[in-house]
C-alpha cells in the first residue's frame, strides 16, 4: 500500500503545482475566464494521470475532466479517482481555498487518498487502517460532540435555488450550530474536518472525485460518515454527512431528516 500512497502523494503535489503555475494567467473579471481554468484543470489531470499511469498501467482512471483521459468503465478492480481542481471560483478569484485530491478505490472500497493544498503546501494523506496525516504528522477529528459548540461546514450546488432543499438544511443547522461556513471545496473541507478545523460537514450536490480522498481522511482519523439520511455510505452517490464523533454526527443527522421528511419550518429571508 506504500507505493499507492506515495503515488497518490507525487500526482497531487505535481497537479497543484501545474495550478500554481496556470493562477496568474487567469483574470477573473474576464468575460469568460472558464475556458482558461478549463486549460488548469485538463493540465493538471494531465500530468496527475500520466504519473498514474505509469506506475499501475492497469488501472481505471476516473477522473473530472473525462474522455480521453479518463476512462469510466471499469476493466479493472483498481480505479483513481482524481478532481485536479477543487475549488474552482475560489482558484479563479486567487482565494486560498483550492486543493486536488487524488484516490484510489478497490472494488468499491477505498484505499488510499490525498488532498494537497498547494497555497498553503498542506498534504492530508490516508491508507486505510493506518490512520491519517498532514505533511507525515498524524492527525484526529476534534472529538466535538455537541452541535452548539461545533464549526460545520456545507456544499450548495451550483445557482442553487432560494426555495431549495439545501438552503432550508443549512438554515435548520445554522440554528443549532455554533457556526456554519461555506468554504468553497469539499475536498479541503473533509480534510480540515479530519485534522480538527472542522467539527462537521454535509454535502447532497457533490461528486465522487470531489470526495473520495477526504472521505477515508476522516474515516481514518477517527470520523463519522454516513448518508445524508443515516443510511450507510454509498460511494457511488456521494450524499453524505461526517462528522467528529458518533454523537455529534446522530445530531446533525437528525436536523437534516427533518427536510427530507417535511418537517422543517420553512426558511424565512429577511
Amino acid at each position: 500500500m506504500q507505493d499507492y500512497i506515495t503515488v497518490c502523494e507525487q500526482a497531487a503535489r505535481r497537479g497543484g503545482a501545474i495550478l500554481l503555475d496556470w493562477q496568474g494567467r487567469i483574470n477573473p473579471r474576464e468575460k469568460a475566464p472558464k475556458d482558461l481554468v478549463s486549460e488548469a484543470d485538463l493540465a493538471s489531470q494531465k500530468a496527475i494521470y500520466e504519473i498514474v499511469h505509469s506506475a499501475f498501467p492497469d488501472h481505471d482512471f476516473l477522473g473530472e475532466e473525462g474522455n480521453p483521459i479518463a476512462i469510466a468503465q471499469r476493466e479493472s478492480e483498481f480505479r483513481w479517482i482524481v478532481d485536479p481542481l477543487d475549488g474552482t471560483v475560489n482558484y479563479v478569484h486567487q482565494l486560498p481555498a483550492y486543493s486536488v485530491s487524488v484516490a484510489l478505490e478497490q472494488r468499491g472500497e477505498l484505499q488510499a487518498g490525498v488532498v494537497y493544498d498547494p497555497i498553503a503546501d498542506e498534504c492530508f494523506s490516508a491508507v486505510r487502517g493506518e490512520g491519517a496525516f498532514l505533511n507525515g504528522a498524524k492527525i484526529e477529528v476534534s472529538g466535538c460532540d455537541s452541535l452548539r459548540t461545533a464549526l460545520v461546514a456545507a456544499s450548495f450546488s451550483a445557482g442553487v435555488s432560494r426555495d431549495a432543499e439545501e438552503i432550508n438544511r443549512f438554515l435548520d443547522v445554522l440554528v443549532e450550530c455554533q457556526a456554519l461556513r461555506r468554504l468553497g471545496s469539499a475536498a479541503l473541507n473533509l480534510a480540515y474536518l479530519a485534522a480538527g478545523r472542522l467539527d462537521a460537514y454535509w454535502a447532497t450536490s457533490v461528486k465522487v472525485w470531489d470526495v473520495a480522498a477526504g472521505l477515508l481522511l476522516v474515516q481514518e482519523a477517527g470520523g463519522s460518515v454516513s448518508g445524508v439520511a443515516g443510511e450507510p455510505f454509498d460511494l457511488s452517490r456521494p450524499r453524505f454527512a461526517a462528522a467528529s464523533s458518533k454523537t455529534l454526527h446522530s445530531a446533525l443527522i437528525g436536523i437534516l431528516k427533518r427536510e427530507a421528511t417535511g418537517n422543517s419550518a420553512p426558511a424565512d429571508f429577511p
